[in-house]
């Protein structure tokens, strides 16, 4: 498994051109093209706004703009979430690829489709996510943004974890793919990201502290949106431990299926 994980390096110039082709191949034969990546959570964006400020107007102390705060959780969930989708499938779609001996399949869940190239499109939302907080006037500080890259570090560390693992089982377990997107929904609603941590039962906050992705949500809220000093990193760093676990988990579980791949799919 290590001798596999330190190879991983040596395929760069491939999965630099496997991302650059996913992308590409995401928006051909349309008009706009990248400008999707922008235009999509603009949209997004505004029609939050448009909700929570003229038809339902949230009255939450604390959390004005409501379309804000919950912007500042969905860009990261729609990465996170699209990732798992996404990577649940590829080794299937991509059976042609792994069937070749010096393809090393562990590309296709973490590049193709999937994990990185949905980084990527989380990157292009954040200029529009940046313009919006600077409109709201919200109170940006460097101390707090110097955290921003190790909640996304931690992100991508938890989602390649995810992302081998459930790839890996999928091939075997078909039915995975139809059980992971009605998880997926109730884990959505089981992260402080419509609604904020300090508004759930004490009993429902235990609850929620189990749920890793509630701690990435609040990491990006506390960096973005509320007023005061980052508080929430010792939960970070310790999902990040845990994060690492499961990479090398997800990763050994990966590297003992592998053989079996290129006969199921």
């Amino acid at each position: 498994m290590f001798h596999n994980l330190r190879e991983l390096p040596r395929y760069r110039g491939l999965i630099q051109s496997l991302v650059a082709r996913e992308l590409k191949a995401r928006y051909r034969g349309s008009v706009l093209g990248f400008f999707w990546s922008f235009i999509n959570p603009l949209l997004l964006l505004l029609i939050y706004s448009f909700v929570f400020t003229f038809v339902i107007p949230a009255r939450s102390p604390g959390h004005e703009p409501y379309a804000l705060f919950m912007f500042c959780g969905i860009l990261p969930w729609t990465w996170f979430s699209a990732s798992l989708l996404e990577s649940s499938n590829v080794l299937i779609s991509g059976g042609n690829l792994i069937k070749k001996v010096l393809f090393p399949a562990e590309i296709l869940p973490i590049v193709s489709v999937s994990v990185l190239a949905n980084m990527v499109h989380f990157f292009f939302g954040l200029p529009i996510l940046a313009a919006f907080l600077v409109y709201y006037r919200m109170p940006l500080q460097p101390s707090e943004l110097a955290w921003f890259p190790v909640v996304v570090f931690v992100q991508l560390l938890l989602t390649l974890g995810l992302a081998l693992f459930l790839s890996a089982l999928t091939v075997h377990f078909r039915d995975l793919r139809d059980i992971l997107s009605n998880v997926l929904t109730f884990w959505f609603f089981a992260t402080p990201i419509i609604y904020p941590m300090l508004l759930a039962p004490p009993r429902a906050q235990r609850w929620l502290n189990a749920n890793p992705f509630t701690h990435l949500a609040i990491s990006y809220q506390e960096i973005l949106f509320y007023e005061g000093p980052f508080g929430h990193w010792r939960w970070l760093l310790a999902l990040l431990v845990a994060s690492a676990a499961l990479f090398l988990f997800g990763y050994f579980i990966f590297d003992r299926l592998r053989d079996s791949f290129a006969e199921e799919v």
